[in-house]
């Protein structure tokens, strides 16, 4: 009975010290993650975009071949620079409260801060001519502020 007190004791003084540890030790760590840490690249506002394809008015679902010629057409001219297309599968609830499963494309733009009234204007512009020519409801849309080096 001795020694199972014994080690109680034991793993009882052993857990406080690693408990009174554990503040300090995240303390430094925290502090040695925010000092110093370089910026890099310039200011610059990441837009994706969210494009399904299926059809809510049951036509075909928009092929790869109509996509990719859409993005010829309406993207790359405002954005010659670059931008990144990714296929997926999503889901979102419709207009009328049914949960739509479907394959989807995420198109990412970077662009200079400096330019960016100009291109919400144009963002907003393909936005629109892929619910027109698609028959979309919508296409979802995310915008944030970036540090971007090339």
């Amino acid at each position: 009975m001795h020694t199972h007190s014994l080690r109680n004791r034991s793993a009882l003084a052993l857990a406080g010290v690693l408990l009174a540890g554990t503040p300090a030790a995240y303390t430094a760590l925290a502090d040695s993650r925010s000092a110093a840490v370089p910026t890099r690249g310039k200011a610059y506002v990441e837009t994706r975009l969210f494009f399904g394809t299926a059809r809510p008015d049951g036509g075909p679902a928009v092929t790869d071949r109509q996509f990719t010629a859409f993005v010829d057409k309406e993207v790359t001219p405002d954005f010659p620079d670059g931008l990144t297309v990714q296929s997926g599968r999503g889901q979102w609830r419709d207009a009328h409260g049914t949960i739509e499963k479907e394959r989807s494309y995420e198109l990412i733009l970077l662009y200079p801060e400096s330019v960016a009234k100009g291109g919400d204007r144009k963002i907003e512009e393909i936005r629109r001519a892929y619910e027109k020519a698609f028959a979309q409801e919508s296409v979802g849309r995310v915008d944030e502020h970036a540090q971007v080096d090339f």
